[in-house]
């Protein structure tokens, strides 16, 4: 069973620093996840690496 590995983010709204946790089998993934500080929508894209560790990038909805 794979462990959730820890990643902190930083809110791009906020700016708030926010520890978030990624299953490694969620690869590929994207989703949205509303902030703890601030409550605004955060869009999450997650991808594996080569080491099998993860990378994380995140931004806001008026980010395109």
């Amino acid at each position: 069973m794979p462990f959730l590995q820890e990643e902190q983010i930083s809110c791009p709204y906020c700016g708030e620093s926010i520890v978030i946790l990624l299953d490694p089998s969620d690869t590929d993934q994207e989703y949205i996840e509303d902030c703890q500080v601030c409550c605004q929508p955060i869009n999450f894209t997650v991808s594996g690496e080569q080491k099998g560790e993860l990378k994380v990038h995140v931004s806001s909805d008026n980010s395109y």
